[in-house]
């Protein structure tokens, strides 16, 4: 007899299956068109309604994914909605929805749960339900479990549940969302083996795990790693610059070694959507068992910190121009997060401008990536980029390298720029009065 879950499995597998992605943003839309260019239907969902507009349009909103893939995904039967009722039509639903922190930094899952309880009522026999959305450990179980049951559906006979964690790297040439392997943990062994099937064909490498809190916490451990790693890099560039050496030429010699190292840089604080938000969401999870995680929060304290060290660096270039930060005119090069994208989720060039401004400061930016600065729930600023030029470089009383850009001419900035505070080591090496090592 063939049971539920084997006639989704068979629809997976043979592509008749629709696949429904909510949350249309840096995650959700490159996994749009992964399944849309090797034969699914995909059905969007997202609140936004001027995103629903633009991709039924054929338009794109993120800079590294064209509108001609987004066109093209038309054309071959992608559609976009904000009809969340229409959940019904998928077989597959993944959620890739926004989990920030709150202004105590305490998790922040109210995406998630508002979602699921949008969904809900619409959710029939026969779909897989995957999270994406990085998230603590029992996320899946104490959450989303308890409201996909709500009706007559029992997760693992006739609806099933994953945990997967994205692992999307924003403009990062070298990897796709193909190529990425993907990590699933289900709530059964039953949804396991449907999340298994959900991925496969989709990408290279499917990874299983035992269980959604495994998969949650591999999520957190990956940046987890990251984020105490760049505070380790960041304290010592705090050390090495009060000792007269060039943190970056140190990193540099280090990562000739070919084991035990791995170079991580340092910079002007942590950004994007995971690794400045990541450790967090353990810490607090960890509390409920009684636990404080010391190195975790240390290292999120150094990185929270660097914005402030930035601005001090700032001060101090001023002061030996005897001039005040009150009062000067200051540009920041980027504010994109990292460098060649135009995605703004919590980089710190934010704070370094609200820092500057709040100090009596006029502060401006540039970066070819973001031509005015966007809406964000947290920062305020009317403000477009500034177009480089030798005239415009100037004006400034100085300059913030903060987000490393390829489009920057940097030798133009060197040449023409009173003063540089360089965050990113672009100009490692150099002997130059004007340039501050921040």
């Amino acid at each position: 007899m063939t049971t539920i879950k084997d006639r989704l499995i068979g629809r997976l597998e043979s592509k008749d299956a629709v696949i429904g992605i909510v949350g249309l943003g840096y995650v959700g839309l490159p996994l749009m068109l992964r399944y849309n260019e090797i034969g699914y239907r995909v059905l969007g969902i997202d609140i936004d309604s001027g995103k629903v507009e633009k991709l039924n349009a054929g338009r794109s909103y993120i800079e590294h994914i064209s509108s001609e893939r987004i066109a093209q995904a038309r054309d071959t039967g992608f559609e976009a909605t904000a009809d969340f009722s229409r959940v019904a039509e998928a077989d597959a639903v993944i959620l890739c929805v926004p989990t920030p922190l709150n202004k105590y930094r305490e998790p922040d899952i109210s995406f998630v749960i508002n979602t699921v309880d949008a969904l809900k009522a619409h959710l029939r026999e026969g779909q897989v339900i995957s999270l994406e959305s990085t998230t603590y450990p029992g996320t899946t179980e104490e959450e989303l479990l308890p409201r996909v049951e709500e009706g007559e559906l029992e997760v693992g006979e006739s609806l099933f549940l994953v945990y997967s964690p994205e692992r999307e790297d924003p403009g990062n040439p070298d990897f796709e969302t193909r190529t990425i392997p993907k990590v699933v943990g289900g709530h059964t062994p039953a949804c396991r083996e449907v999340g298994v099937a959900l991925y496969r064909p989709a990408i290279d490498q499917v990874v299983p795990l035992s269980s959604t809190r495994a998969a949650e916490m591999t999520k957190l451990l990956e940046n987890i790693h990251r984020a105490v790693n760049i505070g380790l890099v960041n304290e010592m560039k705090i050390v090495a610059d009060r000792m007269g050496i060039d943190i970056f030429e140190v990193v540099d010699a280090a990562a000739t070694k070919p084991f035990g190292f791995t170079p991580y840089y340092p910079g002007p604080g942590l950004g994007g959507h995971c690794i400045p938000i990541d450790p967090f969401y353990l810490t607090w999870k960890a509390r409920e068992y009684g636990l404080h995680t010391r190195f975790i929060e240390l290292s999120g304290e150094i990185n929270q910190a660097m914005p402030d060290y930035v601005v001090n660096k700032l001060i101090e270039g001023l002061n030996q121009r005897g001039k005040a930060l009150k009062g000067s005119r200051v540009l920041v090069l980027g504010i994109a997060y990292k460098k060649n994208v135009d995605d703004m989720r919590e980089s710190p060039s934010v704070f370094i401008m609200e820092r500057i401004r709040d100090r009596g400061a006029e502060v401006a930016y540039s970066d070819p990536h973001v031509p005015s600065f966007p809406p964000m729930r947290e920062h305020h600023f009317d403000l477009e980029s500034v177009p480089l030029s030798p005239a415009a470089l100037a004006e400034y009383d100085a300059v913030i390298l903060a987000t490393d850009h390829d489009r920057f001419d940097y030798d133009m900035i060197r040449a023409h720029a009173r003063l540089i505070v360089d965050t990113r080591g672009i100009y490692r090496g150099e002997s130059d009065e004007r340039v501050i090592k921040a």
